[in-house]
C-alpha cells in the first residue's frame, strides 16, 4: 500500500523541467494504484483507491475493477469518490521557520497551499499547522476551506524547526475516522522539537496516517523523511521553489480520482486477509495488494443447546403429580373457612354437634381434617403448645398442627421448585428456606402485635380504672374495654372475658393473655391485680399508678429505639446484603455462583459463609438491643 503522487507531479513537472528529484521515482508499473483505506461497517467493506498514479491521458474505469479476498474473487462496485462516500481528511503542516524568507520560498509556500485548497474537493475536511521553532495557530479540519486560506495570512516567520512536533500536532487533529493523511512541506531538518522522528513513524502507522512530504531542495532532509513516508503508504518528493504549486496541485487533483470500492465481507474470511484490487485505465489493468485486516463477521443469534435434563419425563410427571396435590391441599386449607381450635372442636363435641348427618362445611373440610388428624398424630404437647402460644400472639387462627402441616407443605413446595429450576444443590436451599422463612414470618407477626399491644397498655389500663371508679366490677371495667378498644387489645381480653364465663378466674384469664402475648409489662399488670385482690386497697388507684408508670416507661422505650435505630439498620443492612447480592448472581449469571451449590468446596464455603453471618447477625443485634 504506497501512495504514488510522485508519478503525476512529475509529469506535470517534467515539461517545465524545473523539478529534480534526489530519489529515483518507481516506474508506473510498480505503484499506480493503491488501498489508501480500509474501514468495515455491518459486514460491509469500503476502501478507498488512489489511481493517481496511472499514465497521463488514461482514466481509470470503475466498472472494471475486481476485488480478490484470499485469492478469491467477490462480487464489488466502485465509483469515483464524492462527498458522504468516506470521511476524508487532510491536515497541511506548513514550515514558517526563517530560513523560508531566503529566496521568497514562503510566499511560493502559500500560494502552492492556496493552490491546493483550490483544487481538492469540497467535502474534505483541510487542517493547516504552521510551525517554527514551536506550534503556531492550528486551524482544526473544516470543509470550509476559505477558513484555512484566510488563516495563511495570519503566519509569522519565526527562528527554528520543529518539525517533528509539528507533525504529532498534524496527527492529533487529523482525527481517527475516514481516510487520513498529513501533507508537510518543509525546506530543512528538525532543530528544536521535544519528540523524535521515530515515535511520530510508529504513531503514523499504528493510527493509519498517511504521511507525504515536500521537501523544498533538502537531499538530507528528503532522506530522513524517507523512511517515515513510505512506511505509512506515502512518499517525500524533493522539489523546487518554483515547482511547489504543482506539486500541491497534484496533490489535490489526487483527491480528486480517488475511487471508492464495497464489497461484502465473505462470512468465512479471517480477521485479517490478502486483499487484492485490480482497475483497467487506458486498456491496461493495474492492481495493488495488501495484507490487511476487514473486521470480524457480526454476531449472529445465540445457538441455544439442549443440556442434558435433571429428570427424567416420569420423574418430571410423578413431581407435577405431587405439586398438584400439595397446591390442592393448601388451597383446601384456605378456603374452608375459619378454624376451630382443640378447646372448639371438644366443645362442638360435648354440645353434641358433629353426629351423623353431616353439613355441607363439614363435607368441604374432610381433606383438611385427615390431614389435620394426621399432623395431630405426630405433634408432641410440648411442640403443640409452644407452637399454639407463638400462633395465638400473632394473631393467626391456624392450631399447631395445621400451622405445621402448612409449614411442611411450603418447605416440600419450595424444594421441589428449586430442584427442578436448579437441581438438587438448590432444592437444599429451597428446603432451607421454606423451613425457615415461615418461622421468621411468623415471629415478625407476633413481634408487631405484641408492639402495639404494649403501645395499648397505658390507654387500657386508664379505661379500667375509669370503670372501676364508676362503680363497676372488674370484669366488668375489661368488657367495657372490650367495648371500646382497638385490636389487637380489644381480642385478647375478648377471649379472657370468655374464658372467665366459662369458669376460669379473671386473674387466671388475664394471665393467659401475658403469656400468649408474651409481653412482661402485661404480667406485671396481673402481679398488681393479683396483689390488691390478696392483700386489699384501691384497684382504681393501682391501676392508675401502674398506667403512668407504664407511659412512662413506653416513652423511655421509643427513645431508645429511635436513638438505636441507626445501629439496627446497619445491622439489617449488612445481614441482608450478602444474601441478596447472592440472589441476584443466581439470576444474573448462574453459572458463576453454581460452583457454590454443586460442588462440596462450594457447601462448604457456604455453610461457612452462614455461620458467619448468622454470628454477625447475633452480635450486632446484641450491640444494638437496649432493655427498658
Amino acid at each position: 500500500m504506497r501512495r504514488t503522487y510522485a508519478a503525476r507531479a512529475a509529469a506535470a513537472l517534467g515539461a517545465a523541467g524545473i523539478l529534480t528529484l534526489a530519489v529515483a521515482l518507481p516506474a508506473n508499473a510498480a505503484d499506480e494504484i493503491s488501498i489508501d483505506h480500509v474501514e468495515t461497517v455491518d459486514g460491509e467493506v469500503s476502501l478507498v483507491l488512489a489511481v493517481d498514479g496511472v499514465p497521463a491521458g488514461a482514466t481509470a474505469d470503475p466498472a472494471s475493477v475486481e476485488v480478490d479476498v484470499d485469492g478469491r474473487t467477490v462480487d464489488s462496485t466502485a465509483k469515483v469518490i464524492s462527498a458522504g462516500d468516506v470521511e476524508r481528511t487532510t491536515v497541511l503542516v506548513l514550515d514558517a521557520s526563517n530560513s523560508m524568507l531566503q529566496g521568497d520560498k514562503f510566499t511560493s509556500a502559500t500560494a502552492a497551499v492556496d493552490a491546493f485548497l483550490s483544487s481538492a474537493p469540497a467535502d474534505v475536511r483541510i487542517g493547516l499547522v504552521p510551525f517554527a521553532g514551536d506550534i503556531g495557530d492550528v486551524i482544526e479540519p473544516t470543509t470550509d476551506h476559505d477558513a484555512v486560506r484566510a488563516a495563511l495570512a495570519d503566519i509569522t516567520l519565526r527562528k527554528g524547526t520543529a518539525v517533528y512536533d509539528a507533525m504529532a500536532e498534524g496527527l492529533e487533529q487529523v482525527g481517527t475516522e475516514g481516510s487520513r493523511s498529513l501533507l508537510v512541506l518543509s525546506d530543512g531538518g528538525d532543530t528544536s522539537s521535544s519528540t523524535t522522528l521515530d515515535v511520530v513513524a510508529k504513531d503514523a502507522t499504528d493510527d493509519g496516517v498517511v504521511v507525504d512530504v515536500v521537501s523544498l531542495a533538502n537531499p538530507g532532509n528528503a532522506e530522513t523523511m524517507s523512511a517515515l513516508a513510505e512506511g505509512t503508504g506515502g512518499q517525500v518528493i524533493p522539489a523546487e521553489q518554483s515547482a511547489l504549486q504543482d506539486v500541491f496541485s497534484a496533490q489535490a487533483d489526487a483527491l480528486a480520482q480517488q475511487l471508492v470500492v464495497t464489497f461484502e465481507r465473505p462470512q468465512d474470511a479471517a480477521e485479517e486477509v490478502n486483499l487484492t484490487v485490480s482497475v483497467n485505465a487506458g486498456g491496461t489493468t493495474y492492481s495493488d495488494a495488501a495484507f490487511i485486516p476487514i473486521g470480524t463477521v457480526a454476531a449472529g443469534p445465540d445457538i441455544v443447546t439442549s443440556g442434558k435434563s435433571l429428570v427424567g419425563t416420569p420423574g418430571m410427571l410423578l413431581g407435577a403429580v405431587a405439586l398438584a396435590l400439595g397446591f390442592a391441599g393448601v388451597l383446601a386449607t384456605a378456603l374452608s373457612g375459619p378454624n376451630k381450635s382443640s378447646a372448639q372442636r371438644r366443645l362442638d363435641a360435648y354440645l353434641g354437634e358433629g353426629k351423623p348427618g353431616k353439613r355441607k362445611s363439614d363435607t368441604t373440610a374432610d381433606l383438611k381434617g385427615s390431614a389435620v388428624a394426621l399432623a395431630d398424630k405426630v405433634v408432641t404437647a410440648d411442640l403443640e403448645t409452644r407452637v399454639s402460644q407463638r400462633l395465638a400472639g400473632a394473631g393467626s387462627a391456624l392450631t399447631a398442627s395445621e400451622w405445621l402441616l402448612l409449614h411442611a407443605g411450603m418447605a416440600v413446595g419450595s424444594a421441589l421448585v428449586c430442584f427442578v429450576l436448579g437441581g438438587a444443590g438448590l432444592a437444599v436451599l429451597g428446603f432451607v428456606l421454606g423451613v425457615v422463612v415461615p418461622w421468621i414470618y411468623l415471629k415478625f407477626r407476633h413481634s408487631r402485635r405484641l408492639s402495639r399491644f404494649n403501645g395499648q397498655l397505658a390507654e387500657t389500663l386508664g379505661l379500667m380504672a375509669g370503670g372501676l371508679q364508676a362503680g363497676l366490677s372488674l370484669p366488668q371495667a375489661v368488657d367495657s374495654v372490650v367495648r371500646e378498644g382497638i385490636e389487637p387489645m380489644a381480642s385478647e381480653l375478648r377471649r379472657a372475658l370468655i374464658e372467665q364465663r366459662l369458669g376460669v378466674d379473671i386473674t387466671d384469664a388475664l394471665e393467659g393473655v401475658g403469656q400468649r402475648m408474651d409481653s412482661e409489662d402485661f404480667d406485671w399488670i396481673v402481679m398488681a391485680i393479683r396483689i390488691q385482690r390478696e392483700v386489699g386497697g384501691n384497684l382504681a388507684e393501682i391501676l392508675h399508678t401502674v398506667a403512668d408508670t407504664l407511659r412512662e416507661r413506653e416513652y423511655l422505650r421509643r427513645q431508645v429505639k429511635a436513638l438505636s435505630a441507626e445501629g439496627r439498620l446497619s445491622g439489617y443492612i449488612l445481614t441482608g446484603l450478602p444474601p441478596l447480592i447472592g440472589l441476584y448472581m443466581l439470576y444474573a449469571n448462574p453459572e458463576y455462583i453454581s460452583v457454590l451449590y454443586t460442588t462440596l468446596p462450594g457447601f462448604v464455603l457456604l455453610g461457612m459463609a452462614a455461620f458467619m453471618l448468622a454470628l454477625g447477625a447475633f452480635a450486632m443485634a446484641k450491640l444494638s438491643k437496649v432493655e427498658v
